[in-house]
């Protein structure tokens, strides 16, 4: 039962990365840089520097902008009022779709119904999606897994994905099963198809 509810939420795990906007109330705000420290920890080294940054400010439950790059990826900060720790780092090119999922939620369109919205306006040309393939990064672990003093998060678990919009099994000889150590397929055939890397479950 264990492992069904763990792989029930990582199978959402995209949607929630794509919309982290209004949170709940805010709890106890780290200062920017230890977010920013934390946020870049699923990157590999040499793109943690040039990693922008989205996080929080004292007062106000929106993210916004901590550190502003033209790097390659896009970071997110763990929401101080959740539950649990999270950061997420993904490609410059996903924006367009992350952004209308924040957008949507903050709306109040709940999930099955934002990937609708967003598959429909992809299928009219409306948003863009990448051409070529587009990596995410990510951390997650129970409330206090991110040490602030040594800017650690040992435990918290990574999580790879590629985003490959419209992709199948067919069409890259992945399984849509989940196996340990193994890529596998989500959300195949969609926009939001992409190749899941769980180093553990």
């Amino acid at each position: 039962m264990r492992t069904a509810r763990w792989l029930l939420g990582l199978s959402l795990l995209p949607a929630s990365i794509s919309a982290q906007a209004p949170a709940g109330p805010v709890a106890t705000v780290l200062p920017a840089d230890v977010q920013i420290a934390a946020a870049v920890l699923p990157l590999p080294e040499e793109f943690r520097a040039s990693a922008q940054v989205l996080g929080y400010r004292a007062g106000n439950p929106r993210l916004v902008m901590l550190r502003e790059t033209d790097g390659p990826f896009i970071c997110l900060a763990s929401d101080p009022a959740a539950e649990r720790f999270h950061v997420a780092c993904y490609h410059r090119s996903l924006e367009p779709f992350m952004v209308r999922g924040r957008e949507l939620r903050a709306q109040g369109v709940r999930d099955p119904q934002v990937d609708t919205v967003r598959f429909a306006e992809v299928k009219s040309g409306k948003l863009a999606m990448p051409t070529q393939p587009a990596a995410l990064y990510s951390l997650s672990g129970p409330a206090g897994s991110f040490d602030p003093a040594t800017r650690t998060a040992t435990g918290a678990r990574p999580l790879f994905v590629i985003y490959t919009p419209g992709a199948t099994t067919e069409t890259t000889g992945l399984s849509t099963k989940p196996i340990e150590g193994t890529p596998w397929i989500m959300f195949a055939g969609t926009p939001k198809a992409h190749i899941m890397f769980v180093p553990r479950m």
